[in-house]
């Protein structure tokens, strides 16, 4: 196949990608009205990959190469697996980079202000792999004290699965179990050579007969919005709205927030809660 003809179907492979991802997918605003095309636009890609909107327009007409960082960043960019990414490279001529070791994710300094201004509401941020990195005094009083979590195991889906508290604190543990597996095989792509992933996803099946089905059904789910209902020991029932917003300054940190309407006995249950923690001192996440 000649030169032109590999760039020709870089630039195809590249909009197919794109139209199969929403905004929201990637946490980028969904703007109001309908949209022109499927999927992301070219601009939104180009964003994304922290490169100018007319070289990634030149890429997937075809008429020109792309550097391998820059094949890198569009693989991120548009969640490609293992398979696509290895793909993209090829077509592009280029070898596929040996993945480098991730340093330890630290919360955005913005998120811990928000964190620790957030007295009323529970909250925590996410990072990869699900894991906890950051959370306030009433997310500890609320789902559990994850100081008490030595910080390699300090990971959402692994305390779902390995702390049975959490069996009778969710009102539907399986549902809420399930959508955590689907969000973590959603990780898995974006990362496909995270030993820590590899390593979390091997414990569980092994350890759990749930996971391991669950997992195996490759279903995939981002964190979004939802409702959850909580038996709590000291609050009582809880229907909790929880929300995600995405750091623009790192799109791998999620704050996620449950809130109640004002008037409704889970925002009385969640003031209760509030105000326990602050009488056993009941700590957020420390400063890094």
């Amino acid at each position: 196949m000649s030169p032109d003809a590999h760039l020709n179907q870089l630039g195809e492979f590249l909009k197919a990608r794109r139209a199969e991802l929403s905004p929201r997918t990637v946490g980028l605003p969904d703007s109001a009205g309908p949209r022109r095309v499927a999927g992301l636009r070219r601009e939104e890609v180009a964003q994304l990959a922290a490169i100018s909107p007319d070289y990634y327009t030149r890429l997937e007409q075809g008429r020109i190469h792309a550097s391998a960082p820059v094949l890198e960043a569009l693989a991120q960019a548009l969640r490609l697996d293992d398979d696509q990414r290895g793909y993209l490279f090829g077509l592009a001529g280029k070898e596929i980079a040996r993945p480098r070791r991730r340093a330890r994710q630290k919360v955005q300094p913005q998120l811990r202000r928000l964190l620790d201004d957030l007295t009323a509401t529970p909250a925590v941020v996410m990072g990869r792999r699900l894991d906890v990195i950051a959370w306030n005094s009433l997310a500890a009083a609320l789902i559990t004290d994850f100081g008490q979590v030595p910080e390699k195991h300090r990971n959402y889906v692994r305390i779902l699965f390995t702390d049975p508290a959490m069996r009778t604190l969710y009102a539907d543990w399986k549902t809420v179990a399930r959508t955590c597996v689907a969000q973590l095989r959603m990780e898995a792509a974006k990362y496909p050579d995270d030993p820590r992933l590899s390593a979390l996803v091997g414990e569980l099946s092994v350890q759990d007969a749930d996971f391991r089905t669950w997992w195996a059904s490759h279903q995939v789910a981002t964190l979004s919005v939802g409702t959850k209902v909580l038996h709590h020991p000291l609050a009582g029932e809880l229907a909790l709205d929880w929300d995600t917003l995405t750091a623009s300054t790192d799109p791998d940190q999620q704050l996620v927030i449950w809130t109640a309407e004002v008037g409704t006995s889970t925002h009385d249950g969640l003031r209760i809660l509030a105000s326990w923690a602050a009488d056993q001192h009941l700590s957020a996440s420390p400063a890094d």
